[in-house]
């Protein structure tokens, strides 16, 4: 509220939807689709099908033995994958996207917030990775990714990894590029999935799109339940995902977008006294001034700029504040115009 009745309006920072058109090529693919009045394929189209294959050996760089799964959208899949592997004892980062613990309660699985060294984790069903992090921008090291791998062949638990912000480096900070965990594994797949989502990639959130790569035996077991559970990806959709997939320079440009919008804001963070963490990728900034995360909150409240708290990502991210990009570039210039302005 205290953002809202800024005399100039609040600018909302605080979630991540995108707000960028959805390309024009993709929206005529979902129109041209329409009339499809029979059952979509759980498993999704044939074109669908080797679009998403194509995507994920150039791309991701996945090779070997593996299997493919559209999803509607990433975030039921995240919840769901406990249930459907019926995992008992689900790890998750420590600061992490919320959903990784809703899943396992849904399941009504053990959880555990754990950190980021493999080598401390205990036995689990189900560990969560995600590279790049949401909420910090942290992408993984290989090492690290490789040690999530020898620990899933060690103690026979499925590693998800969820790496649904792949595709926005802050090349502009060093130049790190995020992998996925199926490109470090180098063909052999077996307990290891990969969970994305066009949401960002695309701007498609409102269109549901998503998909899990891995294990083909963890894909059939997944794909034997959302048969009979109805959670078919609808045929228009899965006509817009097969053009997205196969078209990256509108992927590079929304890119370019995110890269620019945090060079304006990132500056404008530090000129008040924040520090940025991490941010290495994503399309958030995750920053703090050393100060309870709601007192960051309220600072920028009063500027009429609208941030997310850390704690709503775990205990230890009360510290932080996580701050979206997904606003447009004028409101972007506004907010960093105002943080900007504050100071004495």
């Amino acid at each position: 509220m205290i953002a809202k009745s800024h005399p100039e309006g609040g600018i909302d920072l605080s979630v991540g939807t995108p707000v960028d058109d959805v390309p024009e090529f993709i929206q005529a693919a979902l129109r041209g689709s329409s009339n499809t009045p029979g059952y979509p394929l759980t498993i999704g189209s044939p074109q669908l099908r080797e679009a998403m294959r194509q995507w994920a050996e150039h791309v991701l760089g996945v090779t070997g033995d593996f299997d493919l799964l559209p999803t509607i959208g990433s975030k039921e899949l995240i919840a769901l994958l406990p249930s459907f592997l019926e995992a008992k004892r689900v790890l998750y980062p420590e600061i992490a996207y919320p959903t990784y613990l809703v899943g396992a309660l849904i399941a009504h699985a053990d959880a555990k917030a754990v950190g980021l060294d493999p080598t401390t984790w205990p036995d689990a069903d189900l560990v969560w990775t995600n590279s790049p992090s949401n909420p910090t921008g942290r992408i993984a090291p290989r090492e690290e990714m490789q040690a999530a791998i020898d620990y899933s062949r060690r103690t026979g638990a499925i590693v998800a990894s969820d790496e649904c912000y792949i595709n926005f480096p802050a090349k502009e900070q060093g130049g790190a590029q995020p992998l996925s965990i199926l490109s470090v594994a180098a063909g052999d797949n077996r307990g290891l999935l990969a969970v994305h989502s066009l949401s960002k990639r695309s701007n498609l959130a409102g269109y549901r799109a998503g998909l899990i790569v891995g294990d083909p035996e963890l894909i059939n077991r997944i794909r034997e339940i959302r048969k009979h559970a109805g959670q078919l990806m609808p045929a228009p959709v899965q006509a817009a995902m097969t053009v997205a997939l196969g078209d990256e320079e509108h992927v590079i440009e929304q890119a370019k977008r995110y890269a620019r919008r945090r060079a304006v804001l990132a500056p404008a963070l530090e000129a008040i006294g924040f520090r940025i963490d991490h941010t290495e990728a994503g399309l958030y900034i995750w920053c703090t001034r050393d100060e309870s995360d709601m007192s960051s909150v309220d600072a920028l409240a009063q500027l009429g700029v609208l941030v997310t708290p850390g704690h709503f990502y775990g205990v230890a991210g009360a510290r932080h504040i996580r701050v979206a990009l997904t606003a447009s570039d004028d409101a972007i210039a506004q907010a960093a115009q105002r943080l900007r302005s504050s100071v004495k």
